[in-house]
C-alpha cells in the first residue's frame, strides 16, 4: 500500500468518514457521483467500481459498457458542507477499462496524456482562472427572466451583503478543500460574481473548478439563491466567462519570458499563441460548448470575437497581460474565449496541445491587433 493510500484510509478512521463520493465528468463537463460506505473504500482504491458507460454522455455504446472508475488518492477531501465528524469525502476517479486500460474518452485521463506529452518536451503547464457567474433569488419561474440578487456593478462596493456574504462563505469552504483563492469582487453585470482560483498546474485546477462549481452550487442553496455558471444567461447584461491565464514553466524557468522580446513574450510564447489561433475553430467547439455560449461571444463589450491577439485589446481571442518586467514567473497568456459551462478537462488539453503544436511546428505568429 503506498502511503498516499495509506493516509486516506487513516484518515478516514480519525475523522469517522460515513460516506465517500466518487467523482468523474462526462464529455460535456457534468458532474457525475456515486457514494460508496467507508468499508468499500479499500476495495475501490486498488481494483476500482464499475459502472455501466453508455449511461454516461459520450463515454461508451451499449455493447461496450462495462468501465472502471478509479479513485485518485492524492484528490481526497473532506466536504466541508457535510461536517467534520462523521461527515463525507470525496475523490476524483480516473475511468478505465475491465482489462485494466484506460478510458480515451474520460476527460480526466485526456489531460493527463497531454500534460504528458508535454513533460516530455520538458514542461509544466500552469492554469489561473478567472470565474463568472450570476447569483439570482428564487423561486425562479420558467418562461420569466431571473431576477438577480443585486444591481451592482463591476467592483462596487455596497451595502447590500448578499454577495458579499456569498462570496465569503464561499472561499471559507474552498480554503477548507484545500484551494487557494487570489480574488473575488462584483463583476459587470446586475447579481454577477467573480472567483480567482489561485494558479495550479492543469489537472489540479480541473478538480478544483469543479469542486468550485459544487461549492458555489451548495452555498447558493444554503442562501436561499441559485447559482447559473449559464454563459449568457441575461439578454440585456454581460455574459459569464472563465478567462484563463496559462504559461508553460521549464522547471523554475518560465518558458513565455524574455527580457528583449515584444511584451517580453518568449519565441516559445509567441508560438504557443500562434497555436491557439490556428486552431481556433476546433479550439471553440469545446471552448464555447453550448447554443448560448456564442451569445455571450457575439454580444461586443469586452467578450472576445476575433481570432487575433494583443495587449489592450480586450476583444481578442489572446491577450498578453503587462507585468512587472522584473517579475518573469509573471509571464504569461490570458485566453479569453473560454465560458464558465465548459468542461474543464478538455478545454485544458485542447488549449495544451494547440500550444504545443504551435511550439512543434515553430507557428509563426501574426501582428498583434490593438484597439
Amino acid at each position: 500500500m503506498d502511503k498516499q493510500t495509506d493516509f486516506v484510509l487513516r484518515t478516514m478512521e480519525e475523522r469517522d468518514v460515513r460516506f465517500v463520493r466518487l467523482w468523474f465528468t462526462d464529455v460535456l463537463g457534468f458532474l457525475k457521483s456515486v457514494a460508496i460506505a467507508p468499508a468499500e473504500l479499500e476495495g475501490a482504491l486498488s481494483e476500482g467500481i464499475g459502472f455501466d458507460g453508455s449511461s454516461i454522455q459520450g463515454f461508451a455504446r451499449v455493447y461496450e459498457s462495462d468501465m472502471v472508475a478509479h479513485p485518485d488518492p492524492s484528490t481526497f477531501q473532506m466536504l466541508p458542507w457535510r461536517g467534520a465528524a462523521g461527515g463525507t469525502a470525496r475523490l476524483f476517479c480516473d475511468i478505465g477499462l475491465p482489462d485494466g486500460s484506460r478510458s480515451y474518452a474520460d476527460p480526466r485521463g485526456v489531460l493527463k496524456r497531454a500534460m504528458k506529452k508535454a513533460a516530455d518536451l520538458g514542461f509544466t503547464f500552469y492554469v489561473h482562472p478567472e470565474i463568472e457567474f450570476y447569483l439570482f433569488k428564487r423561486p425562479l419561474v420558467p418562461g420569466v427572466e431571473p431576477t438577480p440578487v443585486d444591481t451592482s456593478g463591476y467592483f462596487d462596493h455596497t451595502t447590500d451583503t448578499a454577495g458579499t456574504d456569498f462570496r465569503r462563505m464561499t472561499i471559507d469552504m474552498l480554503e477548507q478543500m484545500g484551494i487557494s483563492v487570489e480574488f473575488s469582487h462584483h463583476e459587470g453585470g446586475p447579481g454577477q460574481q467573480e472567483i480567482d482560483l489561485r494558479y495550479a498546474d492543469a489537472l489540479t485546477m480541473a478538480d478544483n473548478i469543479m469542486t468550485f462549481r459544487v461549492v458555489v452550487k451548495e452555498v447558493a442553496v444554503m442562501q436561499n439563491l441559485f447559482a447559473s455558471f449559464m454563459p449568457k444567461p441575461l439578454a440585456e447584461h454581460p455574459g459569464s466567462g472563465m478567462h484563463s491565464h496559462v504559461s508553460l514553466f521549464e522547471g523554475d524557468t518560465n518558458a513565455f519570458y524574455d527580457a528583449s522580446g515584444e511584451y517580453h513574450l518568449s519565441k516559445t510564447g509567441r508560438q504557443f499563441v500562434a497555436g491557439l489561433l490556428h486552431h481556433a475553430s476546433e479550439l471553440s467547439a469545446v471552448l464555447n460548448p453550448w447554443v448560448n455560449s456564442y451569445k455571450r461571444l457575439a454580444a461586443g463589450g469586452e467578450a472576445p470575437a476575433h481570432i487575433t491577439w494583443g495587449q489592450n485589446n480586450r476583444s481578442a481571442m489572446v491577450r498578453i497581460p503587462m507585468f512587472k518586467p522584473s517579475k518573469a514567473s509573471s509571464a504569461r497568456v490570458e485566453i479569453r474565449s473560454l465560458d464558465s459551462s465548459v468542461n474543464p478537462y478538455l478545454a485544458y488539453a485542447l488549449i495544451l496541445a494547440a500550444g504545443l503544436s504551435g511550439i512543434e511546428k515553430e507557428m509563426e505568429l501574426p501582428d498583434p491587433a490593438e484597439d
